[in-house]
């Protein structure tokens, strides 16, 4: 049976002990949970969990406009969701056996991004010339700037970047590779949950691609996440990028999971 609110409390007091069993492949929800706790606005949201036997075994949320989001679940908690759910539904993420589940039981289909999420085992940092730092307040613009660019170049939602580069600038969870002085890439630090941080996004605009900067700032930001924040350090990629996928792999990275972001046929 699944169970919805707008209380964000009420959610996490149900769902958050179940996240936490497996805050690997829960970080989406997870992060998303610690963000909200540190002030990122969520007007309309949604939280829901999925109880079987009397145990928490799935959880949902949705932070309009942006997509319907799956916890780790039996697919019979994916399906029954799609029957039980009244909100609108424009895109789903999650692991891949309990979106497709979902978007079966909808009936619907569409545009699949097929993603397969990554933990670090032993980092391997590239040697690539130049410096990581943490980004401060005088990178807030070149910040918004890339983080809109990223946002239009894998065609995802990624919300207010003014409000997000000041919340994470004001966090420390953003991070820079310098060459020659000049910052040349970007990569996010979540917080951690269950001693887990997530990189992401990372970014290279295109004049500075072909030189290793996206490697050398996702090893230095994954080097600070240890080192500062949590145990264990995941990422996401999107399969249809080997080259991520590979570069990834070149520092250490090893494959969880299969997941897929899905905008459905219909939605706006």
């Amino acid at each position: 049976m699944w169970t919805f609110t707008e209380d964000v409390a009420e959610y996490a007091a149900a769902a958050e002990p179940f996240l936490l069993a497996d805050p690997v492949r829960n970080t989406v929800p997870l992060t998303v949970l610690a963000n909200i706790r540190e002030g990122m606005a969520v007007e309309g949201a949604v939280f829901g969990w999925w109880t079987s036997r009397g145990e928490v075994r799935g959880a949902v949320f949705r932070t309009p406009p942006r997509a319907l989001v799956l916890a780790d679940m039996p697919v019979e908690a994916a399906a029954a969701l799609a029957e039980e759910y009244a909100g609108e539904i424009p895109i789903l993420v999650g692991p891949r056996a309990a979106v497709d589940a979902a978007c079966a039981a909808l009936g619907r289909s569409g545009e699949v991004r097929a993603e397969r999420l990554y933990r670090l085992g032993a980092l391997k940092p590239p040697g690539t010339p130049g410096r990581g730092r943490v980004a401060t307040a005088g990178d807030f613009p070149l910040m918004v700037t890339w983080m809109d660019a990223f946002g239009a170049e894998v065609r995802m939602d990624v919300g207010d970047t003014v409000e997000a580069a000041t919340r994470r600038l004001a966090q420390r969870d953003l991070v820079v590779w310098e060459a020659d002085g000049v910052p040349v890439s970007l990569a996010g630090v979540s917080p951690a949950m269950g001693g887990v941080c997530r990189i992401g996004p990372v970014y290279t605009p295109p004049a500075c691609r072909g030189h290793g900067y996206g490697s050398a700032v996702t090893a230095y930001a994954s080097r600070m996440a240890l080192d500062e924040r949590g145990d264990e350090v995941v990422l996401f990629t999107d399969l249809a990028n080997p080259t991520s996928n590979a570069i990834y792999q070149a520092i250490g990275y090893e494959p969880v999971g299969d997941y897929a972001h899905v905008t459905l046929a219909g939605s706006s």
